[in-house]
């Protein structure tokens, strides 16, 4: 079994014009497309590092050349390799789910062979346009009962926003990985935390998943942090045709690795030729919308 966990950077990525012309020539064309239509920079950063990762993850990891990898959205968005190569002979090794993230400062990629994996990463942030009750008050049918109860006796706002991003973590990251999307009722899942504290770069297995108040034990949630942001990393039964669920049998778990951008191209090639218009379209967007601006300069 082969479990991936990567992260890059990119809100301190500052590319130059080689780089971003470099990167837009290896990644598919629509992607390429639709990462050009993004407003603000940070945006475009994100999604240019998101696709980046995916194509290393499957070239190096799946063994398919950088040039033939043809990565395809599902209805729900969920990218997913195109017509992947099957091995020339000898018995097929479990298959690969990959699944990315990106918010805050932070492109995240996890991968496992033999399981479903879902991921998401939240910062935590202040709201900008409301208080921290309204905000919740907001967001109410989002949790149940119970979470609310463990976001709101949290402490300070400040922490009772890290517990509420941390929830929201793990909901996003088990709606990845079963690909329901937008119409799973959210409240039909309750998480219960692990006791042990979170730390930075910390990887915690203890945390349970209710679903329609029945605890799932087929499920395994990894729970890591930084100063400002939250992953989880959602682990469950194959849903391959014929398998047998069963609680993923897992190495033990380990903090994502940074990755560089040089790491992000270190097994590419080009795709298509040099398009110096991409750059000065780039180099016109914002940086990002202006309350996060603000955000970011006061910290």
């Amino acid at each position: 079994m082969g479990s991936v966990r990567w992260a890059f950077r990119c809100g301190s990525w500052t590319p130059s014009r080689s780089d971003w012309l470099f990167a837009a020539r290896c990644i598919q064309r629509e992607e390429k497309d639709r990462i050009g239509q993004f407003v603000f920079a940070k945006d475009a950063k994100s999604a240019m590092a998101g696709r980046l990762l995916l194509r290393r993850f499957v070239c190096e990891k799946m063994g398919i050349p950088w040039s033939e990898i043809r990565l395809e959205r599902s209805p729900r968005g969920k990218p997913y390799l195109a017509a992947p190569v099957s091995p020339d002979s000898g018995p097929e090794p479990p298959s690969w789910t990959f699944n990315l993230s990106h918010q805050g400062d932070y492109a995240v990629l996890a991968a496992e062979q033999g399981a479903q994996v879902g991921v998401d990463i939240m910062k935590t942030t202040m709201p900008g346009s409301s208080s921290v009750p309204e905000f919740f008050r907001i967001m109410t049918r989002q949790f149940t009962e119970y979470e609310w109860s463990v976001i709101q006796s949290a402490g300070s706002e400040q922490q009772q926003l890290a517990t509420f991003y941390r929830h929201w973590a793990l909901k996003e990251s088990f709606i990845k990985a079963i690909g329901t999307g937008l119409g799973f009722n959210l409240q039909r899942v309750a998480f219960h935390l692990s006791s042990e504290p979170l730390t930075q770069n910390s990887v915690l297995r203890q945390t349970k998943m209710h679903l329609d108040e029945e605890e799932e034990k087929d499920w395994i949630f990894e729970s890591l942090l930084d100063a400002d942001h939250h992953v989880a990393v959602a682990l469950g039964p194959s849903d391959k045709a014929g398998s047998v669920p069963h609680r993923p049998s897992l190495p033990c778990p380990t903090s994502f690795t940074l990755l560089s951008f040089s790491d992000l191209i270190a097994s590419a090639s080009p795709l298509s030729e040099e398009d110096p218009a991409y750059w000065d379209s780039f180099k016109m967007k914002a940086v990002a919308p202006q309350r996060q601006r603000e955000t970011h300069t006061s910290k």
